[in-house]
């Protein structure tokens, strides 16, 4: 049965909107939002991604009722989910809208709608299917991390650091980890000569992650600290031992 009725507010927009965009549209037009806990509101602060699903409907005698429910991807890797009703059983006939953190919530609410009791049952459940959850490889921090992943480029001396390309796609970084993968110093010939791998791990706002591998030394003819930056393990530690087998 297809459903006879949709709002204006669940129409496709012109443009995909934002995790935070629809977070806003939805307590926008929901009477009740100041009802929601303020843990739920901190934690879609920094939702990744959206999945917007009709999940019944009904309707009788020029009443309308509709679930929706709405669930955000986590930087933790979790899921929430927001469950809308939409109806028009107020007076005057005006879409109304409510939103509740549970689906008990939700059957309450939807329990005190003045709908005739004899009402054929148009009932409609949709069975909604997320993609499955992709797993983070690591424990993130939120911070200015567009900013360090510029100062990170900017810093490194290689002719041969990641491009443009790479510079424009961590501007939607918002969470990084440095994480410390090898480090060696005091070499035999070469007092005070260090190596240092890091990997500096980005998560974008589309749930993605990239990985940068600076390696730092003082593998240099006056022996000062040079940064360099790589876009693969593997090309760092090849540039690791390339400087070294120079020193040796």
């Amino acid at each position: 049965m297809s459903v006879p009725y949709e709002t204006a507010a669940h129409e496709p927009p012109e443009s995909p909107e934002s995790p935070e965009e629809h977070l806003a549209r939805l307590l926008g037009r929901a009477l009740n939002s100041f009802e929601l806990p303020d843990d739920t509101i901190r934690r879609l602060d920094c939702a990744l991604a959206y999945d917007s699903s009709l999940h019944s409907a009904h309707h009788s005698a020029g009443l309308h009722r509709e679930t929706y429910r709405h669930t955000w991807l986590l930087v933790d890797g979790t899921a929430l989910t927001l469950w809308e009703l939409v109806h028009n059983t107020a007076p005057g006939r005006e879409a109304q809208h409510e939103v509740y953190v549970d689906e008990e919530e939700l059957r309450t609410a939807t329990a005190r709608l003045p709908l005739p009791p004899d009402a054929p049952d148009f009932e409609m459940p949709v069975t909604v299917r997320l993609a499955p959850l992709p797993e983070l490889r690591h424990t993130y921090e939120s911070a200015d991390s567009a900013d360090h992943a510029r100062r990170l480029l900017r810093r490194a001396e290689n002719d041969d650091r990641p491009g443009p390309e790479t510079a424009a796609l961590l501007t939607t970084a918002f969470a990084h980890q440095i994480t410390q993968a090898f480090g060696r110093c005091g070499r035999a010939g070469r007092s005070g000569l260090s190596f240092s791998l890091y990997e500096h791990a980005f998560l974008l706002h589309d749930g993605s992650e990239v990985s940068l591998w600076e390696v730092e030394h003082t593998a240099t003819p006056d022996g000062r600290h040079m940064c360099e930056v790589y876009p693969t393990q593997d090309a760092a530690r090849d540039a690791m031992e390339r400087r070294a087998a120079r020193i040796f």
